[in-house]
């Protein structure tokens, strides 16, 4: 299990867990976020290929429209 920091609250996750998994932990879906990754934006296609570790920071951050 690996203890990360999830938008400023502490959560557990599973080892070898993806920034994919994540989302997908939490139904959120990934056409309108962004990702902060320990203070980096990451890219989309790379969302499967970043996995989590002990102490990690993400911020998820949704995209809504208006007028």
């Amino acid at each position: 299990m690996a203890k990360i920091q999830l938008n400023g609250k502490k959560v557990v996750i599973k080892t070898n867990y993806s920034i994919f998994d994540l989302l997908k932990k939490y139904k959120i879906s990934n056409k309108k976020v962004a990702i902060e990754y320990n203070g980096i934006i990451i890219q989309k296609r790379n969302y499967k290929k970043k996995f989590l570790k002990d102490k990690d920071k993400v911020e998820i951050v949704h995209f809504i429209g208006g007028g």
